[in-house]
């Protein structure tokens, strides 16, 4: 069974524009896939829909096999906050809070202890290798480090799937290389599943399979069988 499934899936929005027309792909457990298309295709409308903060207005979405309308609002809630992690481009962190306070954050929804909140924090923090800023407030750390500290939130639950819209969209080509070796050590290494949301090509490569969207449309479903990295580190 795969992790998701949509099935000729469609959105309209009230004022009649059509974001998506009848998209259809699978994504396993462990995948790495990458939605790539241009401003307006579509790929934050499918987003929006897979991450459960929209509905679709025709064709099927299935979230370990069952779909939104077989979920509670409570149930919805609760696969947000613990099956399902998000980053996004422009970070959202709390600017005062230090980087243990921002990725315990998830931790405070659930009944969890405020020593094992800690404890699985500091794991997130030191997956994205950034354990020896653990005290320092947001509002203190670079760009790339203000993303780490993203992904470390996103990963805290250890969800099903990481969800990561525009993730180097503020940020230097080099900084923001490092952030996708990250995630792809996460994948490779630590089998997260992950869904990346780009317009940059460069970035969609470091994925094992790209899907391209246009004007609400899949054009192509690509698997990538080459990913040989140059001594700059980037893709090529």
């Amino acid at each position: 069974m795969a992790l998701i499934e949509l099935e000729n899936v469609e959105k309209t929005y009230e004022d009649g524009t059509q974001a998506l027309r009848g998209v259809s792909f699978g994504i396993g457990q462990g995948d790495f896939v990458a939605i790539i298309g241009p401003s307006g295709s579509g790929k934050s409308t499918l987003l929006h829909i897979l991450g459960f903060l929209d509905r679709h207005t025709k064709g099927t979405y299935r979230f370990e096999g069952k779909t939104i309308d077989d979920y509670s609002d409570e149930e919805l809630a609760h696969i947000r906050n613990q099956k399902m992690g998000f980053v996004f481009q422009a970070f959202n962190l709390l600017p005062r809070a230090t980087v243990l306070e921002n990725v315990m954050l998830p931790l405070l929804y659930a009944n969890i202890k405020r020593q094992l909140r800690e404890t699985m924090a500091k794991e997130a923090i030191e997956a994205v290798e950034l354990s020896h800023r653990l005290t320092h407030r947001s509002q203190e750390l670079s760009g790339g480090e203000k993303q780490r500290v993203a992904i470390a939130r996103a990963l805290v639950n250890k969800p099903d799937v990481i969800f990561a819209d525009e993730p180097t969209g503020n940020l230097d080509s080099k900084t923001g290389q490092t952030i996708m070796e990250i995630l792809e050590q996460l994948n490779e290494k630590h089998g997260h599943t992950i869904l990346l949301i780009t317009h940059e090509t460069y970035t969609a490569e470091t994925a094992k399979r790209i899907i391209h969207i246009l004007d609400g449309k899949v054009e192509s479903d690509t698997l990538v069988n080459h990913r040989n990295r140059a001594h700059d580190g980037f893709i090529k």
